[in-house]
């Protein structure tokens, strides 16, 4: 448990850590490429930890070069057996994302997590898989982990996908298809949530020299036969993470900083500053800093479908607005760590904020909040959402804090760091 005390914040820049969704993407990049690549500022957490640990079972080598530079000798698209059941914790996705490279495999590879990961949805995944001919199926009736790939044949060809739950399937089948003899065309059942990190997978696939393209909102393809280049490549800071500063920002009035932002940046999360913009707050751009500065908040009416990792930060922000914020298209947040939804409308019932809740929105009535004892669900944003109102509230207490080593284990000491008014 950790006890918060509100602060008196002065205006500042913070620095964050290299992005989780870059981090895996580069890293599973470089493990398919032949030779050498060094990556720069990738992030150090606990799934990235999974992702690297899955990755040199299949053949890559990894070691860090230096407290920045991650160092990754790929196994050229050819994955080597591994028959031990390989455990992800709770980390949707390295579960998806490896899932994909698994399917290159010549032999079975078995995927399993935690309690939580193993209530996870993976059959639109394995549905895909099987239809190009990749041996896919869960150990059970309901189609979450454990699951069993066993690829054998790359012949690639046409497969369609239900992504209305994770784009993650998506990129999965996307890194791999290009691998494939035939590569591969991807037709979805409907247009896909949290199309940002389709791009992100793109953009970093072009990174080592592999092409896929966008058709259509729901027609994907990925040519084949193609090499995965090695080269030196750097990760942008964790926009997801950067949110809770500015949430900082929005709830104190003061100006608070990220620093090191591309100003062409595909990360989906920018899109919380135009978010808290509406809510009333001051956006600054100079240089690669965005700062945010609290105003007048008010509530507002916000389709949040390709910003989901934001959503605690916005809410436990709207709880300090006046009038409604509804947080609409956000139903995939029922199946993440925890159901999101449910949780951060519990915690803030808790703080004596009105909330109501249906299948794929969330409603938060600003008010005052109060001190409360914050369950985390051992789910990082949750814990990190809710130490922003820790800055202004007295009597928080955030359960379980070690669970943001999941995403961004320096977070703590950056929150604790916020430099005071003198």
């Amino acid at each position: 448990m950790k006890p918060l005390t509100p602060k008196r914040l002065s205006d500042q820049t913070v620095r964050i850590p290299g992005s989780k969704s870059i981090s895996h993407r580069m890293m599973i990049c470089a493990a398919l490429a032949e030779g050498k690549s060094v990556i720069h500022n990738a992030l150090k957490s606990e799934d990235l930890s999974l992702t690297c640990q899955t990755l040199s079972y299949m053949g890559a080598m990894i070691h860090e070069v230096s407290d920045t530079a991650t160092e990754v000798k790929g196994f050229a698209g050819r994955p080597k057996p591994w028959a031990e059941p390989i455990y992800l914790g709770n980390s949707g996705t390295s579960m998806r994302l490896l899932a994909g490279i698994a399917a290159l495999g010549d032999t079975a590879y078995t995927l399993t997590g935690d309690e939580r990961m193993c209530q996870r949805p993976m059959n639109e995944l394995l549905d895909a898989l099987s239809r190009i001919q990749i041996t896919a199926h869960a150990r059970n009736e309901a189609g979450t982990p454990p699951v069993v790939i066993q690829g054998g044949s790359r012949l690639g060809g046409s497969t369609v996908l239900d992504c209305s739950k994770s784009s993650q399937y998506l990129s999965a089948l996307l890194m791999a298809g290009a691998l494939f003899d035939q590569g591969l065309e991807i037709e979805l059942t409907g247009p896909p949530v949290s199309v940002p990190y389709i791009n992100l997978t793109l953009d970093v696939m072009r990174q080592y020299k592999v092409s896929a393209e966008r058709i259509s909102d729901t027609l994907y393809r990925v040519a084949g036969n193609q090499s995965y280049e090695a080269g030196t490549r750097i990760v942008e800071p964790d926009l997801s993470n950067a949110g809770y500063f500015w949430a900082a920002g929005a709830v104190t009035g003061q100006k608070i900083g990220v620093d090191n932002i591309r100003p062409d940046s595909l990360q989906g999360d920018l899109n919380q500053i135009n978010i808290l913009e509406q809510m009333g707050c001051r956006v600054e751009r100079v240089g690669q800093v965005i700062s945010v500065r609290g105003g007048d908040l008010k509530g507002v009416d916000v389709d949040m479908s390709d910003t989901p990792d934001a959503v605690p930060a916005i809410a436990v922000t709207a709880a300090f607005a006046k009038g409604t914020t509804r947080i609409r298209n956000i139903a995939h947040l029922r199946v993440k760590e925890c159901d999101r939804i449910d949780a951060v409308c519990s915690q803030l019932e808790k703080m004596g904020i009105h909330v109501a809740q249906g299948d794929d929105w969330m409603e938060v009535t600003g008010g005052t909040p109060k001190g409360a004892f914050i369950s985390t669900f051992n789910d990082h944003r949750i814990a990190m959402s809710f130490s922003v109102a820790g800055l202004r509230v007295a009597g928080m207490e955030i359960e379980n804090p070690s669970c943001v080593e999941k995403s961004f284990p320096t977070f703590w000491e950056i929150y604790d760091g916020l430099k005071e008014t003198k």
